[in-house]
């Protein structure tokens, strides 16, 4: 191919790259997906996915001179609509409906286009998302309530973070922490009955890295060690920087507003969990920014990995039951691939991150915010281990029973 031809093909895959990185794309299935595109242009490359460094190194099967790459970037977050908007972009490129240089253009849209929901959708699916966990781990309604309105104000404090300061990174989860801490803190001095560490957890459930472990250790998996082992590290931290918060919040309100031990209020009939669980998933999918088209799908999923979940505990136990949710919503996840020819990460996630707050692994933090489970640190850990292997597992058996045809 011509020098011109090669550059902008080779301009085509970095910037895809460094979109598909930024929408929050795993790196075993980056890396795969970036091969497969370098193959259809008729490029050859290597390539090395971190959550902070793209390495690539491209050239023309026919020159032999090689071009290397090593990007700074920012770890990507979560947007599913344009991950599928990115995807059937690609597909056009690469059956050559589009040519080269419109599909740059094209992505670079993609790219730079602003969230697809607006400030008051957000707003309602963060309060929703807390709301709907409380209920899901079975919180009381004044706990639902409480935690609804928890999520409401950690939602302000997130917008006054991206807003004003230049070290979100750095002080956005304690910070939400201590404030949603606070405020369970003092409405629990007053309102007796509503359990403190259950709302705290459920004001601060967007910021859990469930589902970042999860891909962790997915990754570690797929032997991609380094992408691995710094996501698994960054996601500890952030674990560790929450729960600080939330402690340091329920001390600072203990000095001034003494709370004895109360008998906490019943919770929630059982039959709101069919209520949460389509609920927790219609917010997430604003969070994932998934597109409008994938909602019903991205519901589906949710239950779909729900009732999985459920069932593999009637039968195999708590440990063991996410096994057979993740097992259920990753073949539903492929076949949904298959026949809407998009990504299945776009309703699959929205399945797994259910598998989380409904496992022992959440309870195992409800405890240590408490600080009663430090006696009892290997039970709790074991259970977790065990929950993101079951996980884990399941995704994996699921790829084999019925695998999707795209990598992403």
């Amino acid at each position: 191919m011509d020098r011109e031809n090669y550059r902008q093909r080779r301009n085509f895959i970095i910037e895809l790259g460094k979109a598909l990185h930024k929408f929050g794309t795993p790196a075993f299935r980056l890396e795969a997906h970036l091969r497969n595109v370098c193959q259809s242009l008729g490029l050859d490359g290597y390539f090395m996915v971190s959550p902070t460094l793209l390495t690539m190194v491209l050239w023309d099967p026919a020159d032999q001179e090689k071009h290397n790459y090593h990007i700074r970037v920012k770890p990507g977050e979560l947007d599913l609509g344009a991950l599928a908007l990115t995807d059937q972009l690609v597909d056009e490129v690469t059956n050559e409906n589009l040519n080269v240089e419109d599909g740059l253009a094209s992505l670079e849209e993609i790219h730079a286009r602003p969230a697809p929901y607006g400030y008051k959708s957000n707003l309602a699916a963060f309060g929703t998302t807390s709301g709907a966990f409380a209920m899901l781990v079975g919180g009381s309604w004044w706990d639902a309530a409480v935690s609804f309105v928890a999520g409401l104000i950690v939602f302000f404090f997130l917008c006054w973070v991206e807003n004003n300061s230049e070290r979100r990174g750095e002080v956005l989860e304690p910070m939400a922490a201590v404030i949603g801490s606070l405020f369970a803190s003092v409405v629990a001095y007053f309102v007796p009955g509503v359990n403190v560490p259950l709302v705290v957890l459920s004001g601060i459930i967007v910021f859990i890295p469930g589902l970042s472990i999860t891909i962790a250790l997915k990754d570690l998996a797929a032997r991609h060690l380094l992408s691995g082992t710094t996501r698994l590290m960054d996601s500890l931290m952030c674990l560790c920087k929450l729960y600080f918060g939330s402690v340091l919040g329920s001390s600072i309100v203990n000095i001034f507003l003494p709370r004895q031990h109360v008998d906490f209020l019943p919770p929630v009939p059982t039959w709101t969990l069919w209520l949460a669980v389509p609920l927790l998933s219609l917010t997430l999918i604003v969070v994932f920014k998934n597109r409008i088209r994938d909602i019903p799908w991205g519901i589906l999923s949710a239950v779909v990995a729900y009732v999985g979940s459920v069932l593999g505990a009637m039968y195999l136990g708590d440990n063991v039951g996410p096994f057979v949710g993740a097992l259920m919503v990753g073949i539903y996840s492929n076949m949904y691939s298959r026949i809407a020819n998009t990504p299945s990460t776009v309703v699959l996630l929205l399945g797994v991150v259910l598998l989380v707050p409904g496992s022992k692994a959440y309870i195992g933090l409800n405890q240590v915010v408490t600080g009663d489970a430090f006696m009892n640190l290997p039970a709790v850990g074991t259970q977790t281990f065990m929950i993101f292997m079951s996980i884990l597992a399941g995704l994996i058996f699921a790829n084999m029973v019925f695998p999707s045809r795209k990598t992403l």
